[in-house]
């Protein structure tokens, strides 16, 4: 009584002899005896070499076998690619590995993930095929990225998408924004030199010029609004509110030139600055509002005045004109006559003599 085996050209036989391997079996027909403890494992040389609950440490006194096998070994801080006839065919973490190189030609690529960012000799066509193994970050256009290995920054970064592999090293990037930004302050509360509590409504504009100067500013936004505050205050707390309100224009450009000198200090280049509103209290301005009506009244009346004076003069100088030429006066009187007719219908005239002597009657006669 025999046992019969047969191995095909696509597969090798692996003897076991008491339960322990014993040697490398070629395609072919092999025959057993029945009572024999000899056993056979047949392999697939297409797959990996893996024998269901033996290490592979078992095989690797066996010259032949190794002859036939690519082992290789993935240390802790490593990936392997692995390719077979030049195409990917998987990523290997830490261990060991057999691949029969009978039919397949196997290249591997060690990559040392000390080292985070991808290798550039990885095609991104593979990228879909280790997800779960490396992580992404992008830097936008406007953008500017710092990147940070186990929080100690490393460089800057431009706009791009980085790859980095997971692994023992830890991989941040935090990106800045380079486009024009703006502070608004609103509300502000702020006391004048006189003692008047009054509200400020402020915007400022700014771009960041040093990103990498920004990251080592904790609250760096915070900060910028504090600084504001702190100028606005030095310059209305030395002013009384009626200069307040005269040079409310000249708080921005005080204000910007002020930034400005901060501008090495926090990375930035401030743009411009501009006063909103001043929002007084309700009694201040009731107050306000009454001078402010005072003064209109009093502008009124000094015009009042002003043209009642022009045209007293005005008569007096006519009246002076006439005085002194009769011919003047005669005519000023039938202006007004013609004036006077234009508001009457008809004129009846009674008595003799002729028409012209009845008007002079009513004008009466200058020469006596």
């Amino acid at each position: 009584m025999f046992k019969k085996v047969t191995i095909h050209n696509d597969e090798r036989g692996l003897l076991f002899r008491k339960g322990n391997y014993y040697k490398l079996l070629q395609p072919n027909v092999y025959r057993f005896s029945a009572f024999s403890e000899d056993t056979v494992v047949v392999l697939n040389i297409t797959k990996p070499f893996i024998v269901e609950g033996k290490d592979l440490q078992l095989f690797m006194h066996d010259e032949g076998l190794l002859q036939q096998l690519d082992v290789v070994h993935v240390l802790d801080h490593e990936y392997v690619l692995h390719y077979e006839d030049s195409k990917f065919c998987g990523l290997l973490t830490s261990g060991s590995y057999a691949f029969w190189n009978v039919l397949k030609k196997h290249t591997y690529v060690h990559i040392d993930i000390r080292k985070p960012e991808l290798p550039a000799e990885i095609d991104a066509a593979l990228l879909p095929k280790l997800a779960g193994f490396y992580q992404a970050f992008e830097v936008a256009n406007h953008e500017s990225g710092a990147l940070f290995y186990n929080h100690v920054m490393q460089k800057e970064l431009g706009p791009g998408k980085y790859y980095f592999w997971r692994g023992p090293v830890s991989v941040a990037v935090k990106t800045v924004d380079l486009r024009q930004l703006q502070i608004d302050m609103t509300g502000q509360e702020m006391m004048t030199e006189d003692k008047v509590t009054l509200r400020l409504n402020f915007v400022c504009q700014y771009k960041i010029v040093s990103p990498l100067r920004i990251m080592a500013i904790k609250s760096f936004e915070e900060q910028l609004y504090i600084q504001l505050q702190l100028i606005l205050r030095e310059y209305v707390g030395t002013l009384k509110l009626d200069d307040l309100l005269k040079m409310k224009q000249e708080i921005a450009a005080f204000v910007l030139s002020r930034l400005q000198e901060k501008s090495d200090d926090y990375g930035v280049l401030f743009l411009s600055a501009g006063l909103k509103d001043i929002i007084l209290p309700g009694d201040i301005k009731d107050i306000l509002n009454t001078v402010l009506l005072a003064e209109k009244k009093a502008q009124a009346n000094l015009i009042t005045r002003r043209e009642e004076t022009a045209s007293a003069r005005s008569l007096l100088n006519t009246a002076k004109l006439m005085d002194e030429n009769q011919t003047l006066y005669r005519l000023k009187e039938l202006e007004f006559l013609e004036k006077i007719c234009e508001k009457i219908g008809t004129i009846s005239l009674t008595g003799g003599g002729n028409l012209l002597e009845q008007l002079n009657s009513l004008l009466g006669d200058r020469s006596r």
